[in-house]
């Protein structure tokens, strides 16, 4: 495993109007690393991941992606440095087929090499099967296979995903812990990802931020990636 730092946050903060969500959020993440964000309902990790993606403005601190400090671009610019983002419920363009949602993924992506429309089929067979159905009559399942999909296409360095398996059967889950590791393999590609699925956290993350109050409050080690420790941070 690579040294150098892909993602790192210091001091990080940002609020809801007056209500201050993030109190100095300070994370470094490896190249070619998958580390989970856990914590306990409402501590602020999907807040920390719309920040990381731009959707958010930030209040202070610095957000730097190989080193460089990209606090004040936007989604749209972040994208195109190489973050892909998969959204908690999400968000696929629902009128959209399959493959139109796929190029949208295409048109935003990073310049990191050529663009994998049929990685992603590959991945997720059942994409290649209804490439030409819309997303928005699909199960939740499929919808999560083509909103990382999406992400994917764009060959991000980065990949943030926020809660992946939210309301998904299990069968689906396990496909998708699958692929997430498969495309750390192949792709090289380094991964932060929400979830308070503990098997999903224990089956894909290789070590963990523990968040607490808007605040990062600990952390657990490759060593120490267990049922037991995580669990004292999820209340299960």
């Amino acid at each position: 495993m690579t040294t150098e730092t892909i993602l790192e946050l210091q001091g990080l903060q940002a609020s809801y109007g007056a209500t201050p969500i993030l109190q100095g959020v300070d994370m470094k993440v490896r190249k070619g690393e998958i580390v989970s964000l856990i914590g306990r309902n409402g501590v602020g990790k999907t807040t920390t991941m719309r920040c990381l993606m731009g959707l958010l403005r930030t209040r202070g601190g610095s957000v730097r992606l190989h080193g460089q400090d990209i606090a004040a671009l936007s989604s749209d610019a972040r994208a195109r440095l190489g973050i892909g983002y998969v959204p908690q419920g999400r968000e696929v363009f629902a009128r959209m087929t399959v493959a139109e949602n796929l190029m949208v993924g295409e048109l935003v992506g990073g310049p990191r090499g050529k663009k994998q429309p049929e990685l992603v089929y590959q991945y997720f067979p059942r994409l290649a099967e209804r490439r030409n159905q819309q997303a928005g009559t699909m199960s939740g399942g499929e919808q999560q296979q083509l909103a990382i999909g999406r992400a994917l296409v764009g060959n991000p360095a980065l990949m943030l995903l926020d809660e992946p398996s939210e309301g998904i059967q299990p069968s689906i889950v396990q496909l998708i812990c699958d692929v997430l590791r498969a495309i750390r393999r192949d792709l090289g590609t380094t991964i932060l990802f929400v979830e308070q699925n503990l098997d999903t956290i224990l089956d894909v993350g290789e070590r963990a931020y523990v968040m607490e109050k808007g605040r990062i409050v600990g952390r657990i080690e490759p060593g120490q990636m267990n049922a037991q420790a995580v669990r004292a941070h999820l209340m299960l």
